[in-house]
C-alpha cells in the first residue's frame, strides 16, 4: 500500500470504494462513477453510491483527540502526524515520488506545499469533500 493510500485509509471508512479498491493505476472514484453506465435493474445490483467523506470533519475530529496542536490545514507534516503516518523527510520524499512530484526534492518547503495541495486534491478526486480553500 502506498503512502497516499494509507492516508486515505485513515480518513475514509474501510468500505469506501477508494479504500476498498486496489490503488494501482485505478482512476479516481469520481471518474469511475461518471464512466459507469446506469445500473441495470435486471442485474440485481443494489449498490448505492457512497456519500462524499467530509475530510474536514474527520480531520478536525482526529485533531480534537490529539494532544498535539497540529495544523493539518496547511502542513503536510502535521497532516501525516495526525493520521499516524511517518512524516519524516524521507517519507515525504516517497510520497512526492508516488504523486509524481517533478520539482526539487531538496527544496522541502516547496515540496511540502505541493504535497499538501496534491493530497487534498486527490482526496477530493476520490470521494472526499474538501473545503475549496484547501484545493488552491
Amino acid at each position: 500500500m502506498g503512502l497516499f493510500a494509507t492516508i486515505m485509509s485513515k480518513i475514509f471508512p474501510g468500505n469506501h470504494p477508494a479504500v476498498a479498491a486496489p490503488q494501482g493505476n485505478q482512476p479516481p472514484v469520481a471518474a469511475q462513477q461518471s464512466a459507469q453506465q446506469p445500473p441495470d435493474p435486471a442485474a440485481g445490483s443494489t449498490t448505492a453510491a457512497m456519500p462524499p467523506v467530509d475530510v474536514e470533519q474527520v480531520l478536525n475530529g482526529m485533531a480534537a483527540k490529539n494532544p498535539q496542536k497540529l495544523n493539518w490545514r496547511t502542513s503536510i507534516v502535521d497532516l501525516m502526524k495526525l493520521t499516524g503516518i511517518d512524516s519524516s523527510f524521507d517519507a515525504r520524499k516517497k510520497l512526492a515520488q508516488e504523486l509524481h512530484y517533478t520539482g526539487d526534492m531538496n527544496d522541502s518547503a516547496a515540496m511540502n506545499i505541493w504535497l499538501h495541495k496534491q493530497v487534498m486534491s486527490k482526496l477530493a478526486e476520490n470521494g472526499g469533500r474538501v473545503p475549496p480553500e484547501l484545493l488552491h
